[in-house]
């Protein structure tokens, strides 16, 4: 046994060292493209979207030193992320977050986009969920991704069924304010 300068096994260090990493290789192979897109939609501005991924993906390595697969590595990678963009938004943030309710009864702001690409309608849908309350906003963005009810449960701490009512909810809201904005000049 080799024992390290502060006492510990440095063998066993190094075990969970390269457990953690080989985890968050794998975790970042299948999962670094849902990543990139959940930073996008938690911020919108490139080079501070660049600083949230980095930070998520330093808390996910960091987070592997403690995974005890209570959970898939799937949940536990968006938690993770969810987790780190969350409060990495609320620090900073300048605007008032807005209830899905202040969502729905938005006027004037949505316009026009008849004559805009795919891209912009992306762009003008990720600026209404980045208006939405961290709880809704996970929800949806897991939704998005191709994760169903049961697995945003776990994710978020709600139950299933209270996902998939949050999930109508903001359906229908967002397809509303989306499809507004389509009806009326820019």
């Amino acid at each position: 046994m080799q024992v390290a300068s502060d006492g510990t096994d440095s063998g066993a260090m190094g075990a969970v060292r390269s457990l953690q990493d080989a985890r968050f290789e794998q975790a970042t192979a299948e999962y670094g493209a849902a990543l990139a897109r959940l930073a996008r939609a938690y911020e919108p501005d490139p080079d501070r979207r660049k600083d949230l991924l980095q930070e998520i993906l330093i808390g996910l390595w960091r987070s592997f030193a403690a995974f005890d697969e209570r959970c898939s590595t799937r949940t536990w990678v968006y938690r993770v992320a969810h987790n780190v963009a969350t409060s990495k938004v609320l620090r900073r943030r300048t605007a008032p977050l807005v209830s899905l309710d202040e969502v729905a009864s938005m006027t004037g702001e949505i316009h026009n986009e008849r004559t805009l690409d795919r891209h912009l309608a992306l762009d003008r849908l990720l600026s209404l969920v980045q208006r939405l309350e961290p709880i809704d906003r996970r929800v949806i963005l897991l939704y998005l991704e191709g994760v169903d009810a049961a697995s945003i449960g776990e994710i978020t701490g709600l139950s299933a069924r209270n996902v998939s009512t949050k999930i109508h909810r903001i359906k229908q809201v967002l397809a509303k304010r989306f499809h507004e904005g389509t009806s009326h000049g820019r």
